[in-house]
């Protein structure tokens, strides 16, 4: 967690930051390597530590795609994805091909982003999912944990989303790249 935030006094100009200049701030020392945050259009965003609840909904979505997961696809397990010079995002986990230099994956080659939310949701379903239209992920999930509710978003296109439906606990979630994988929140 960072040592002090503070939120911005409105009309004041603010510094932004480029991803290069965050990695040699991590080399340096000045940001810790265990801080838990995003840059976000140059902002740099402090995120939460999580809940066992986020967790266990993680760790069971993370086991059930590892087991199904064909061999030309990788599962990324909240890997920084590079959407520009100036905005990096941690999604709990992300499909991309295989053999892919991490640091390479653009947001087009991102085939699903999973956001497991239990206290973001606002942010998730907000500005993170407008983001990753913007840069063209293919598909992205924001869990609600309360709930355990999924928002799908699918087709982006001119920075928006062509579909948004939501799931319940009930219906399965399956993904069309993974045809051996479907899961059902109520179980977990």
């Amino acid at each position: 967690m960072p040592s002090a935030v503070t939120r911005a006094a409105e009309g004041f100009d603010r510094r932004l930051f480029t991803v290069d200049e965050i990695l040699r701030m991590q080399e340096a020392g000045i940001i810790s390597e265990d801080e838990n945050f995003e840059l976000v259009e140059g902002e740099i965003v402090p995120m939460q530590a999580k809940s066992h609840f986020h967790e266990l909904v993680k760790s069971s979505l993370t086991l059930k795609l590892a087991r199904a997961l064909p061999e030309h696809l990788w599962l990324g397990i909240e890997s920084s994805l590079y959407l520009s010079a100036r905005t990096f995002l941690e999604p709990d986990l992300s499909i991309y091909q295989r053999g892919m230099k991490l640091e390479s994956v653009k947001g087009t080659d991102v085939l699903l982003a999973i956001e497991v939310s239990a206290s973001t949701l606002a942010y998730d379903r907000g500005l993170k999912a407008k983001i990753y239209a913007r840069y063209g992920v293919q598909e992205m999930w924001v869990i609600d944990v309360a709930t355990r509710r999924t928002h799908v978003h699918r087709s982006p296109a001119n920075g928006t989303w062509g579909s948004m439906i939501t799931l319940e606990p009930e219906d399965a979630l399956a993904f069309a790249a993974i045809p051996n994988f479907s899961i059902r929140l109520c179980d977990v």
